[in-house]
């Protein structure tokens, strides 16, 4: 960015309510100006801040992937003023973007590699993204697995892409939810490190795990990855709960002397054992 403190105005384009509580929303943003969205180059795992004049500004994680062109998308949880008032927009509004923010996901180190992806509830949004990046340059990477879950059915988030990648020869997806009465439900019930210990490869140094989710989720999972076999340094986090103003400047989001949105939000657990435990 030129101007890191300046949004780029962006126009609603399309909003998918995902959740049946209804407090998860999907929008799609378009620039308002072509020259904008180049100068948004971005990559599967950063986030941006969304900026509404007079109410403020969220950090919220890229939910597209850089491969898909002519807009850019992010699935917002309504817990706010700014996400509760951004709910109550509509398509065609204007507002703003500012970023894009924070590293990524290592997709150089990963090239060759066999990837798990491990998401729990609304934390799967920047994995949808590296799921498509992958998927759009899959002949770079080697096995794919998927496990997401959430608390209920009607909780999954990109339900119809769930169900297309389910489909898929190259790609091995495990869909749970922790309980459901519904009986017609053909996936997994079980918590996510539960279905993880049963679904995912052994570790080895050809495999990572990149892990997004509630802080209990990741407590759980991190001793099931011990358990199989993986380095700390190919178990890769999201610290997304940490992120504030995106570039460091209000110091809320520091660990020992990390600034979670500079240097992150993307650590391997290597890295998270080396610093202090205030994340």
């Amino acid at each position: 960015m030129e101007n890191p403190y300046l949004p780029y105005p962006v126009r609603i384009d399309n909003i998918i309510t995902e959740t049946e509580d209804k407090n998860l929303k999907t929008f799609k943003f378009v620039f308002l100006n072509p020259e904008d969205e180049a100068k948004f180059d971005y990559h599967a795992g950063q986030f941006a801040e969304l900026s509404i004049a007079g109410k403020g500004e969220i950090p919220i994680g890229i939910a597209s992937s850089p491969t898909e062109k002519g807009f850019v998308m992010f699935t917002v949880n309504k817990v706010g003023l700014v996400s509760s008032h951004l709910h109550a927009m509509k398509e065609g509004d204007i507002m703003g973007i500012r970023g894009p923010l924070g590293n990524w996901f290592p997709w150089e180190t990963l090239k060759g590699k066999n990837v798990v992806i491990i998401g729990g509830g609304f934390a799967f949004t920047t994995l949808r993204a590296s799921i498509i990046h992958m998927l759009a340059h899959r002949d770079q990477f080697g096995d794919i697995t998927v496990v997401y879950g959430a608390r209920t059915p009607g909780m999954l988030l990109y339900r119809e892409e769930l169900a297309q990648w389910e489909k898929r020869d190259d790609i091995d997806m495990h869909i749970t939810v922790d309980s459901t009465d519904d009986p017609d439900w053909k996936y997994n019930t079980g918590f996510v490190p539960t279905i993880t210990e049963q679904k995912a490869p052994p570790g080895d140094e050809n495999t990572y795990a990149i892990i997004c989710g509630p802080p209990i989720m990741i407590k759980f999972t991190q001793p099931v990855l011990d358990k199989n076999g993986y380095h700390p340094e190919n178990m890769i986090m999201s610290l997304e709960n940490r992120m504030k103003c995106g570039i460091g400047m209000c110091g809320r989001c520091n660990v020992g002397r990390h600034f979670v949105c500079k240097d992150g939000p993307v650590f391997t657990l290597g890295q998270l054992n080396r610093m202090p435990k205030e994340y």
